[in-house]
């Protein structure tokens, strides 16, 4: 039985500080995607990258080009190359990972000096790219499509595919999957100092979203509300949204100075590298005051959707396959009911949404050390929309004692939150599941009621 009461806000841990990926974790990293390049047999990886677009390359070189764009070069043997821009060259002596830098001035920005201009087949050519046989290209994408070749789609800009192509004999192949794909990507589970790097961002987001949801009132602006969802200078991983009433006029996405109306629907979401937190319901204190037409909004979408929730963190566990997730999301908040589409869940780290092991018959298991976004997305047409989008992530015997011994106050922010879900919400947490934010669950239909929320 969902219940709207008056509960306790959870609590909101405001003094954590970022946690670095130490050297042991990037050389981790490195021999992960090294056992992957020989496994597959490929002699190298080209691995590009641009601001929103470099996950992958940062995963090894612990930074990304900014308004740039890059490329590493990672043989089977474990030797690198990095090609950078004249703004990123300095940063080739601060990589994670020992490379030689090569200087492409093609990758900085418009009209800036061409010194040292350079054919990018030279380049590549002077990479020893030119002796290879097979080359795995890495943008960001990983192409699922069923009715194409996904390994001979490309997401890398075409001046530097064609480059490639002129440069060596080479067979080219989307290796985005070594990364991001299947069972075996390399960045699709973490260790405890990964897990303890994202909980920072995913902790970030839940209390913005938290304050958020806390100053909401008839009179303030969406851009008040959108200041609330940044915080301490982070790198958001997706567009701030603070929406009020009609979303997207005149095909605008961002915070303005419109007013929050009394009755209206809001929307907000933000998101750090390690999570997202993202809430919809209405400007209103009370049922009485919902809308004509949505009169029974609370029976007809939230509570089913708060519902969806629980059941989704009471079910999912290591080992079962996403399909099974899938099929259980299905069944207990059915798609032709209740307008969802894309998958009910996804994988997260350094970017919003890495991937999902969770599609319909799926046989991707889910695994210790995988973080996990809250991502079930309903649209009943006539109702305003609802989300408490949150992170989790699985963590087996093993992984957990490592994090407590490692991350003493993380683990005591872990133990707050389980028990909450637990006691608060009677939500029946397993234990190998992990809340990285805060709000976990957490669900205000009505913005201006700050201590009614949804309870099992």
């Amino acid at each position: 039985m969902i219940q709207l009461q008056t509960l306790p806000a959870p609590h909101a841990f405001t003094d954590v500080a970022p946690e670095l990926l130490t050297d042991a974790t990037m050389l981790e990293r490195k021999n992960k995607v090294l056992t992957r390049i020989n496994e597959a047999g490929y002699d190298a990886l080209v691995i590009y990258a641009d601001k929103e677009h470099g996950s992958n390359f940062e995963y090894l070189t612990g930074f990304v080009p900014r308004f740039e764009e890059g490329l590493l070069i990672l043989e089977n043997t474990g030797a690198a190359t990095l090609i950078l821009g004249n703004e990123n060259l300095k940063m080739a002596a601060h990589s994670r990972i020992p490379a030689t830098l090569k200087h492409c001035p093609l990758f900085s920005l418009p009209n800036q000096p061409m010194d040292n201009e350079c054919a990018l087949e030279t380049l590549f050519h002077d990479a020893g790219l030119s002796a290879h046989t097979r080359i795995g290209l890495v943008g960001w994408k990983m192409f699922t499509a069923t009715g194409a070749d996904n390994r001979q789609l490309f997401d890398l800009p075409y001046f530097i595919v064609e480059a490639l192509k002129n440069s060596t004999a080479a067979a080219f192949e989307n290796a985005a999957y070594l990364f991001i794909g299947g069972e075996n990507g390399a960045r699709i589970t973490n260790n405890a100092n990964e897990i303890a790097h994202y909980e920072y961002g995913a902790s970030l987001a839940s209390n913005c979203i938290l304050n958020a949801m806390n100053a909401v009132a008839p009179g303030m602006r969406e851009t008040e509300l959108g200041a609330l969802l940044a915080a301490e200078g982070q790198y958001q991983t997706v567009v701030t949204i603070a929406a009020a009433g009609q979303r997207f006029e005149k095909a605008n996405f961002y915070p303005t100075w419109k007013t929050l109306e009394r009755g209206q629907p809001l929307s907000m979401t933000t998101g750090f590298k390690g999570g997202l937190s993202s809430r919809t319901g209405f400007v209103i204190a009370d049922e009485s005051e919902l809308p004509d037409g949505q009169k029974d909004y609370l029976d007809r979408v939230a509570k089913p959707y708060f519902a969806a929730v629980a059941s989704w963190l009471e079910k999912i566990k290591i080992g079962m396959p996403g399909g099974e997730m899938y099929a259980h999301i299905e069944q207990a908040f059915n798609k032709a009911q209740y307008g969802w589409h894309l998958n009910p869940g996804h994988l997260s780290a350094d970017e919003e949404w890495m991937s999902s092991p969770i599609y319909p018959h799926s046989a991707e298991t889910l695994k210790s050390g995988m973080i996990l976004q809250i991502d079930i997305i309903p649209s009943v047409p006539g109702y305003t929309g609802v989300s408490a989008e949150e992170s989790i992530a699985l963590a087996d015997k093993t992984l957990q004692e490592k994090i407590q011994a490692a991350y003493p106050a993380l683990w005591t922010r872990i133990a707050t939150r389980r028990a909450y879900i637990r006691d608060v919400l009677h939500i029946n947490l397993a234990d190998e599941v992990i809340p990285l934010s805060n709000t976990v669950a957490y669900l205000r239909p009505f913005l201006l009621a700050k201590a009614l929320a949804f309870t099992c």
